[in-house]
């Protein structure tokens, strides 16, 4: 099976087979969190990820940080990783810089999972990953924390608005690591 190597950066999106597959690359897109969490030669190997817009100052911030870190606690980072994208957008609600959004969820909610530069997710100046991700759930953000899953694949699998709690979508993302998990011990 074809996993492609990603590692801290950028995220842009290439054609394999049918299939879109989010690739990280160091040009476009910045990690916030690096050294503190990951090396800065950090490779992933795509895996289940839950890709969410984030917003520091929303009334959906302490639920949904402190869900996702759980998940990613439970389940990363060798089969699942959050990937976090701050964004200004909707009601303004991420107006700091990459360092303050970094040491803000690393204080309050020990964040460990990928946390990424600001960037726009809608509208003409929306980066291409949520281009891709919108496109393929046909599910445009309208607020802060949606949730888009996807599988090892790269191929979005279901996407939630801020209202859906991720503890609402666990057993999902726990049913897709655990058939990874299966996957490989039946190739041993």
């Amino acid at each position: 099976m074809f996993y492609p190597e990603l590692t801290l950066g950028s995220v842009f999106i290439f054609p394999l087979s049918s299939v879109l597959v989010l690739i990280f690359r160091t040009f476009q897109i910045k990690t916030i969190i690096t050294e503190s969490c990951f090396p800065s030669n950090t490779t992933f190997i795509i895996k289940v990820s839950l890709v969410v817009n984030v917003a520091s100052e929303c009334g959906f911030t302490d639920e949904h940080y402190r869900e996702l870190q759980q998940l990613q606690r439970d389940f990363g980072p060798s089969h699942f990783n959050v990937l976090a994208f701050p964004c200004n957008q909707f009601g303004q609600q991420e107006p700091g810089s990459d360092k303050e959004i970094d040491s803000f969820v690393r204080r309050v909610y020990g964040v460990s999972f990928p946390l990424f530069s600001k960037i726009a997710i809608v509208g003409t100046g929306a980066n291409n990953v949520y281009k891709y991700l919108i496109e393929a759930s046909g599910k445009e953000p309208d607020w802060n924390f949606w949730k888009y899953l996807v599988d090892v694949n790269g191929k979005v699998v279901d996407a939630w608005g801020p209202k859906v709690s991720v503890k609402e979508i666990r057993p999902k993302i726990a049913d897709m690591v655990r058939q990874i998990i299966v996957g490989k011990r039946d190739e041993l």
